[in-house]
């Protein structure tokens, strides 16, 4: 797998402990997407959505496991902020 390309353009080599790292973290957030993705998607319960119950849970999994409260907020924020780029004014993925 070395000089893989994951994620934007970097080639990525996994015997490289920094590109291992980022290779894990990747494959840690996506495979949270993709989890909860399904459970919105088999949610018993549709007057009830998943997706603001996983984020408010996230947001105290993060602080029981010692991220600040200034850190956890900022970081909401920023990925926010950023979703308009990343999304290039679609409001969902096409």
């Amino acid at each position: 797998m070395a000089g893989q390309t994951y994620g934007m353009t970097t080639p990525m080599d996994p015997n490289d402990p920094k590109d291992a790292w980022q290779l894990r973290a990747t494959a840690a957030i996506q495979n949270f997407g993709a989890a909860l993705r399904e459970l919105h998607d088999s949610n018993p319960w549709p007057d009830q959505p998943l997706l603001p119950l996983a984020m408010n849970y996230l947001m105290t999994e993060l602080w029981d496991h010692q991220f600040s409260q200034t850190e956890i907020r900022e970081a909401f924020e920023a990925a926010v902020a950023d979703m308009p780029r990343y999304a290039g004014g679609d409001e969902t993925r096409p």
